[in-house]
This record gives structure tokens, sequence and C-alpha cells, in this order.
């Protein structure tokens, strides 16, 4: 059973966060009832719903998948070997914050270059002793990098540059032993969304966190993968919702409400008629200059009446 502070070990774009009420206010009564042993996440993401729910919920089992290698590693470090991680981090946070700041820019793209470098040689199949070091830059990058952001290019690279933070933290031991415990009734897999599908039953509460769509040309900034989530996978995803509800699963959906820059943009509503959309508040920027931030809405899709 997880524990009440297990939270997201990594900054993510697109976090829910902000949302966690909104979510717990719209669970389905037979949550509530301890009828729905098993949570399945098919977009894994930063994890803050995964973490929220565990802890609240207890599940006796949790599926997290993800098609992010890389994220798919180090939540398995963290779940396996969360000591040697956190020692391994120590390490790189005293050498980093010693430094001056040309010099932690120098370091930050040594530790860049490396990672790209070495991604040739992790086998992504199998858990090894190697995750933990790579894990380990995985979470400075992340820490470190320009916004948190997570973003690579056509071969695959990460390439967000150095974020120039006065004194990040890089370590948080109390998390990563936190989010260590509360993994322990969770599997993690490597793979597309419609690959949750045998894990997924009535027994099963599922929530859908896919890469938004994006609301206009900029506010679309960052890579999730190489292969962008583009209105047909939105299609297959909303097939996949479909297929998940006749298996007599709970499902709950969340998206951007493209009817905060075109009122006349019926794309999810069509796309999921016949469930219930909910329209919620929440603060994100829909502008590439982060200063122009404001309330708009966002979707919650639920296959069933909240408790």
């Amino acid at each position: 059973m997880a524990t009440s502070t297990a939270r997201p070990f990594l900054k993510w774009a697109g976090g829910k966060a902000q949302l966690l009420d909104a979510f717990t206010q719209r669970v389905p009564r037979e949550l509530a009832e301890g009828t729905l042993p098993v949570f399945v996440e098919p977009f894994m993401g930063g994890g803050a719903v995964y973490f929220h729910f565990n802890s609240i919920f207890g599940f006796r089992e949790c599926h997290l998948f993800d098609i992010n290698a890389e994220l798919v590693l180090a939540y398995s470090v963290v779940k396996n070997n969360v000591s040697s991680l956190i020692g391994y981090l120590r390490e790189v946070e005293d050498e980093f914050l010693s430094k001056d700041e040309p010099r932690r820019r120098d370091y930050y793209y040594a530790m860049r270059d490396a990672f790209n470098r070495e991604r040739e040689e992790i086998y992504f199949g199998r858990y090894g002793e190697e995750w933990i070091e790579r894990a380990g830059q995985f979470i400075f990058l992340n820490r470190t990098c320009f916004n948190g952001l997570y973003r690579v290019n056509s071969r695959g690279a990460f390439n967000v540059p150095f974020g120039r933070y006065k004194n990040p933290r890089i370590l948080h031991e109390e998390v990563l032993r936190a989010d260590s415990i509360a993994l322990r009734n969770t599997t993690i897999h490597l793979g597309d969304f419609t690959q949750s599908e045998p894990c997924i039953s009535q027994d099963s509460f599922v929530y859908f966190d896919p890469p938004y769509r994006p609301l206009n040309r900029t506010s679309s900034f960052t890579q999730y993968s190489k292969n962008r989530f583009s209105d047909e996978e939105q299609r297959r995803l909303a097939a996949f919702y479909a297929r998940c509800d006749a298996q007599g699963a709970r499902l709950m959906l969340s998206n951007s409400d493209p009817k905060n820059v075109d009122p006349e943009d019926r794309f999810f509503d069509d796309l999921y008629a016949g469930y219930r959309v909910d329209r919620v508040p929440a603060r994100r920027a829909i502008n590439c200059d982060g200063t122009k931030r404001g309330e708009i809405h966002e979707l919650i899709v639920t296959n069933y009446r909240p408790a």
C-alpha cells in the first residue's frame, strides 16, 4: 500500500497535480467501496494521478504503461534499487552544486552527451545494474534542464538545453523512498497504450492521460516521444476507450478542451459522444510565452456517474 507522501519524482510537462481534487470528486462509487481492486494507467507520465489514487485506495495491484523507455527504466529503478539510485544522485548533486555556473553548464552538457551516446548500449527489455546510473542521469537532466522538459530529436536524442537554476535540488530522497514503497504493488510495462488491454476487466479502474491535443501551434512545444500523438492517435485511443468500456471497466480520461480557443470545435465532444464529458478549470499556458497563463478548461471523460 502506498504512503501519503508518495508523489512524482520527476518534473513532467502536463502534470496533473492541480486537477487531483477534480479527479477525486469524480471517482466511481465502486472505487470508494473497494470493489475495483486493479488500477491501470496506459500513459503513466509523471505519475501524479497514480501516486495520489494508490495512496488513497491502496489497490491490490496496479499496472503502469508508457511508450517512453527512459521513463519506464527510471520507474523500474525507483521500485527495485532506490538506495543505490539515491547514492548515485547524492554524489552527482554534491559534485554539480560545488561548481560555479559556467562549470555547471559544462557538467550538464557532458552528462547530456553521455546520456545520448550510451543509449545504444542500454537494453531496455531486461532489467540490469546499468539501469541505476541511467536512471540517475535521467533524473539529473530532468532536474537541471530548461523547465524540466522531456524532448528528443528525430534520432531519439535528448536535446533540451541547460536550465540555469540557482541551486537546483537534484536528490529528493524522501520522495524516492516513498515512491519505491508505493510501487511495490505495481507492475511497470513498456508499451503502447493498447498493450494494457489484457490487464483491464470489470475489476479495473483505468485513468487515461494521453499527450494532450495542442490548443494551437505554439502550445505543442514538447516532444513526448519520437512519434507525435496526432488526431488519428486520439481517434485510435477513443476506439480503445470504447473497447475497455465494453469490458465493464470504469474509465476516466483527461484532455485539453479545444473550445478554449474555438467554441465551435467539437472534436472531443463528438469523439466521446455517449459518455460523460465534464469541463473543469485549470491553469495552463496556451501561448509560447510562459507568462501568458490563465484559467482555461480541461476535459474529464468518464463512462459512469461519479459517486
